[in-house]
């Protein structure tokens, strides 16, 4: 895919994944859009790369309608789909309080929000996309666009605390080749990264010595990934016509222990 002036949207865009990602498509001279609940961030990197930011929580259908509408309005119908959007949080799924002995189960309505921004809120973002990009006619080969999905290594090494957030990624692994088949026929490509342990802004708050530990415990390179690493293969998936329906891990070879 030719990104200059192609328009493209990505949610989470704001900062982490998503920023990188914006910044990578803006260079390359895509028209990009960014869907985040972060007014003062997301106003503030359009400014940067001349896009145009929408406020939009992707767990409300009007919201993510109304988002679409404006990107729309501004750029054009979207050839690109970038989702990285996402939540995380940390129960066991029952376990006991060493001081009192209090037995605690995690929170349904926890589990409930991962699922609903990180699973459904991607499916619905998809399905919108793919609804405006099946009005415009097919560009070379065929293509009428492409959508790349963030899910995690935590889709297959899911750690303690981890069900919601392991479940919401696994979920979107396993969507991804279905929905690429249901798009072959009209041209759309589907691929999702499994981003390994990421120096993105969900990390700030660990202290320097777990930093070192965590970028330690990656066998090559030795090092957090960064979030251009992200957008390099988000690139990648976009650009190349053959990748399609792919799961891709991106983390120095690791495989997460248990805790």
């Amino acid at each position: 895919m030719n990104f200059e002036n192609t328009a493209a949207v990505v949610t989470g865009g704001a900062s982490g994944l998503g920023a990188a990602t914006a910044r990578a498509l803006a260079a390359a001279g895509a028209k990009v859009a960014l869907f985040d609940m972060n007014t003062e961030k997301g106003e503030a990197l359009t400014a940067e790369i001349h896009g145009i930011f929408c406020k939009v929580d992707v767990r409300s259908d009007d919201d993510v309608d109304a988002g679409f509408a404006r990107a729309r309005e501004a750029h054009g119908q979207e050839r690109i789909l970038v989702n990285c959007a996402g939540v995380g949080n940390a129960f066991k799924t029952v376990g006991r309080d060493k001081a009192s002995g209090e037995i605690r189960q995690f929170p349904a309505a926890a589990f409930d929000w991962v699922i609903q921004v990180n699973l459904v809120g991607t499916f619905r973002c998809i399905v919108k996309s793919a609804a405006g990009m099946l009005t415009l006619e097919p560009g070379e080969g065929g293509e009428r666009g492409a959508i790349v999905n963030t899910a995690s290594v935590a889709a297959e090494d899911g750690q303690i605390g981890q069900a919601a957030y392991s479940a919401s990624k696994g979920g979107i692994v396993g969507m991804t080749l279905p929905i690429a088949r249901d798009l072959s026929s009209e041209g759309i490509r589907v691929n999702t990264i499994l981003p390994g342990i990421f120096d993105t802004p969900l990390m700030n708050a660990a202290p320097p010595q777990v930093k070192e530990a965590l970028a330690a415990s990656v066998p090559f390179p030795k090092r957090l990934g960064v979030p251009e690493d992200y957008a390099s293969l988000a690139l990648e998936m976009l650009r190349n016509p053959y990748f399609n329906g792919e799961d891709v891990r991106l983390d120095g070879a690791i495989r997460m222990a248990p805790r």
